[in-house]
C-alpha cells in the first residue's frame, strides 16, 4: 500500500532505541519509552502561501529527524507503525 502525505505532512517511521545501556544494562520492555528518533518515508507537496504558491519543506525522504515524544498521529499500514506528522514538529534533522 502506498500513501501519499497532503500539504506540509510528513510520513516517518520510528527508529527503535536501544535495548542495552552503555554499561550493558538490558532495558525491559515494560520500562521503554518511545523513540523520540525516526526516517522520513514520504513528503507532501509544501504548505500553500497567502498567495497560492507551494513553500518547499526544509527536510526530504530519508532524513533521520528528532521530534516530540508526543507529535504526530500514529498509524499503521500494511501492518507498519507509522507516524503523520506536520513540518512545524520536526525539532531537527540528524546529520
Amino acid at each position: 500500500m502506498k500513501i501519499r502525505p497532503l500539504n506540509d505532512r510528513l510520513l516517518v517511521k520510528r527508529l527503535e532505541e536501544e535495548t542495552k545501556t552503555a554499561g550493558g544494562i538490558i532495558i525491559p520492555d515494560s520500562a521503554k519509552e518511545k523513540p523520540v528518533e525516526g526516517k522520513i518515508i514520504a513528503v507532501g507537496p509544501g504548505k500553500a502561501n497567502d498567495k497560492g504558491e507551494r513553500v518547499a519543506l526544509q527536510v526530504k525522504e530519508g532524513d533521520r529527524v528528532l521530534f516530540s515524544k508526543y507529535g504526530g498521529t500514529d498509524v499503521k499500514i500494511g501492518g507498519e507503525d507509522y507516524l503523520i506528522m506536520r513540518e512545524d514538529d520536526i525539532l531537527g534533522v540528524i546529520e
